[in-house]
């Protein structure tokens, strides 16, 4: 078993047994709940021999309040239980859902490979719901469990016959019920991940929604999610035909059980052997006893579903991260130079190349895959098959991962816009910092935020102002505080790419590489917005990869890879004077 498997098999286990106290009350009043069940028939019993047959009103009486007062504290016990396993069960499957969303944004990466984001997000909602259902399926196992055995002892003093029948019958009713349960597992397995990838592919279309109108091709959208709904709907009505097969057959064999002691006591009364109140309180037992069994028909069909979405779930968690290692923190303050050396990976083929601190340096290939390989190196996505990408002097692969991630920020061509408004997604960290951080008192602490927040307004107005998303804000309905839609569907191409831009240089990082930040805006925008990343970047290490030559001017150094190795360098005036390459992937 490797340690990414154990490990996710590690925090499931936490998840359920860190709601142990809870369970545990939970399971103890649902077990003093189960013997006043058990005691009821029993009581009734009783006031038949005692006050019914004897014809004694005061004895009736008694016995009438003591049943009301044991009916008070069923309805006590109950509820109270009930409400802490509910609330152990939700608590679990909230832990896990935590789990899930870190593992999904560790720096590391890698539990999003071969996953949609639909699929993604089934995992972290039903099945660990359904994990979480597990502590509440063991509370009510170990309710059933005490109900049975408080129905055996009661039948056990009033018929020894009557209580072996229960006693041994049960343990092969439970196994019977577990063989019963292994097709609902399996089912249930092939059920959660045709949702999973239902939920996914709904996603993708829904994500490109408006490409498909552009190409005309909803109909095919529509066929393909149809197909794909067609075998989610046929793997849950197949996990439904299981559950439906079990629970009748496991409620079959149960009630065959409770006639076998129904015939069994009615025999022992004709013989003398049980007097009525005694034949009352055992058929009594026995009816009770169905509620126990059928519990133990729930339980094993959650806990079938249970172990199917546990294994979904423990996929995800013990999923292995794109890079490893990395625990040296980066050096503060980062002077952001980057060197590759010998570095390959599908595009690039053996690339050396030092970027300086400090300088904006464009890079322009010839080849798309090569800039989308390098931008992976360089954001530390995935480490290179051969070679090294060095900060400061360090290889990427000794620093850890999030403290890099704030050192050297790509901010790809293809990023996503959140839904909220446009102020929101610039600025996206401040937003959530005003949201949790905690309110302030005072008037050194109220002149300390007025000033921070002025600093924080003045990166913001800056940072739209040089990436021109200031007037996409004017263009909008209630300016920057418009919202932008899910992915920012209510902006055009151009707008979103202004907006992205904005927000990467609004974070301000010591490092920043951007990729074809102004393929969606006019010519005219586009040299307004690569001076202002020139003027806004100054100072600051800044790569660009782009083949546009408006962005490539402003360069201080230019740098062509062709066919994955370094082809020329200079800058843009230059390589355009002096190599025909050059030329032609720049201005064709």
């Amino acid at each position: 078993m490797g340690s990414g498997e154990q490990s996710g098999r590690d925090v499931l286990t936490r998840s359920v047994r860190g709601q142990a106290r809870r369970v545990g009350l939970g399971a103890a009043l649902g077990c003093v709940h189960q013997l006043g069940e058990a005691l009821v028939p029993v009581l009734i019993g009783v006031v038949i021999d005692q006050a019914v047959a004897g014809q004694d009103a005061g004895r009736l009486a008694l016995w009438l309040v003591v049943l009301a007062v044991m009916y008070v504290a069923l309805s006590w016990s109950f509820r109270l239980g009930a409400r802490a396993g509910e609330r152990g069960a939700e608590e679990a499957a909230h832990t896990l859902r935590l789990a899930i969303v870190r593992r999904v944004l560790d720096a590391r990466g890698g539990a999003e490979e071969g996953r949609l984001p639909g699929e993604l997000a089934n995992v972290a909602t039903e099945d660990a719901k359904r994990v979480g259902a597990v502590n509440m399926a063991l509370m009510s196992g170990i309710w059933a469990v005490a109900g049975i055995t408080a129905g055996a002892v009661w039948l056990l003093l009033t018929s020894v016959p009557l209580g072996l029948i229960v006693l041994l019958g049960t343990p092969v009713l439970l196994w019977l019920g577990h063989l019963l349960s292994k097709p609902l597992e399996r089912r249930s397995e092939a059920e959660q991940d045709r949702a999973a990838h239902a939920s996914g592919v709904a996603a993708d279309l829904v994500a490109g929604l408006r490409v498909l109108k552009g190409l005309g091709a909803q109909q095919a959208a529509v066929e393909r999610y149809r197909r794909t709904s067609r075998a989610s709907l046929a793997a849950t009505l197949r996990a439904a035909r299981a559950e439906s097969w079990q629970t009748g057959l496991v409620l079959a064999l149960t009630g065959g059980f409770i006639a076998l002691i129904a015939l069994v006591g009615g025999r022992l009364a004709l013989d003398g052997s049980l007097t009525l109140g005694q034949l009352v309180s055992a058929v009594g037992l026995a009816l009770f006893l169905l509620g126990p069994l059928e519990t133990f028909a729930w339980v094993n069909a959650e806990l079938a579903q249970g172990r199917a979405s546990a294994a979904r779930v423990a996929e995800v968690l013990a999923a292995q991260p794109a890079v490893v290692g990395g625990q040296d923190p980066v050096a503060d303050p980062v002077r952001g130079e980057l060197r590759l050396r010998g570095v390959r990976l599908g595009g690039p083929d053996g690339v050396d190349l030092d970027l300086t601190a400090g300088r904006l340096t464009g890079i322009a290939v010839t080849d798309p895959a090569c800039a989308e390989a390098l931008l992976r190196c360089l954001g530390r996505e995935t480490d290179p098959e051969s070679g090294s990408v060095e900060l400061d002097g360090v290889p990427l692969t000794r620093l850890d991962p999030a403290g890099l991630r704030a050192a050297v920020l790509v901010a790809a061509h293809d990023a996503v816009l959140f839904d909220g408004s446009l102020a929101a997604n610039v600025t996206p960290q401040a937003e959530a910092e005003a949201r949790s951080g905690p309110a302030h008192n005072g008037e050194a602490d109220g002149a300390a935020d007025g000033t921070a927040e002025g600093a924080a307004d003045l990166r913001t107005e800056r940072a739209m102002a040089a990436a021109h998303a200031d007037e996409v804000a004017r263009s909008l309905p209630h300016g920057a505080a418009t919202g932008v839609g899910e992915g920012g569907r209510s902006l055009s191409g151009g707008q979103r790419q202004r907006v992205l831009l904005a927000r990467a240089l609004r974070a301000g990082p010591p490092v920043l590489v951007v990729h074809d930040p102004t393929t969606a805006v006019d010519a005219v925008t586009e040299a307004r917005i690569a001076e202002g990343l020139r003027e806004i970047r100054r100072g600051r290490t800044t790569v660009v990869v782009t083949n546009s030559p408006a962005l490539l001017a402003v360069a201080d150094r230019v740098v062509l890879l062709d066919g994955g190795r370094v082809g020329a360098e200079g800058t843009h005036a230059e390589l355009v004077q002096a190599d025909a390459t050059y030329r032609t992937a720049v201005l064709a």
